[in-house]
């Protein structure tokens, strides 16, 4: 089979579990790495391709391959599925002719980053129309 880019055969999965079941104390990026060396996996820089190398693990562990460790810690990335909390502002509409509201002013606010944060995690998607402008 191939799994990121890579033809893994059953020898493959073999020497995974070898080396997982020699090494009980490795965490997932020690072994990883360990893996790209035996591997000769590279990239054009001479580095390992440690990241392609723990997605490949987790995916040969999500089809029942091997068991991995426990993570160290929380995924480095959780910023990714962390939930944003409502950030109370007025939302009544602003309406009428431009001409009505002027003069208008841009002005920096302290303290808004919460609400900045909140604000463009709840962005709309463009209308389609300008969309395919």
């Amino acid at each position: 089979m191939v799994i990121q880019s890579r033809s893994v055969s059953t020898e493959d999965i073999a020497s995974i579990r070898e080396l997982i079941g020699s090494n009980p104390s490795w965490h997932r990026t020690r072994l990883s790495r360990e893996l790209c060396r035996q591997w000769g996996w590279f990239n054009h820089n001479g580095q390992v391709k440690d990241m392609a190398c723990r997605t490949l693990l987790l995916k040969l562990e999500a089809l029942g391959y091997v068991s991995l460790r426990k993570r160290q810690g929380p995924c480095p990335n959780a910023y990714r599925n962390r939930t944003i909390q409502y950030v109370f502002h007025d939302t009544t509409p602003i309406e009428g002719c431009l001409q009505d509201l002027l003069p208008l002013s841009i002005e920096v606010v302290k303290d808004t980053v919460s609400l900045f944060g909140f604000l463009l995690s709840r962005s709309l998607p463009m209308p389609r129309s300008m969309d395919q402008a």
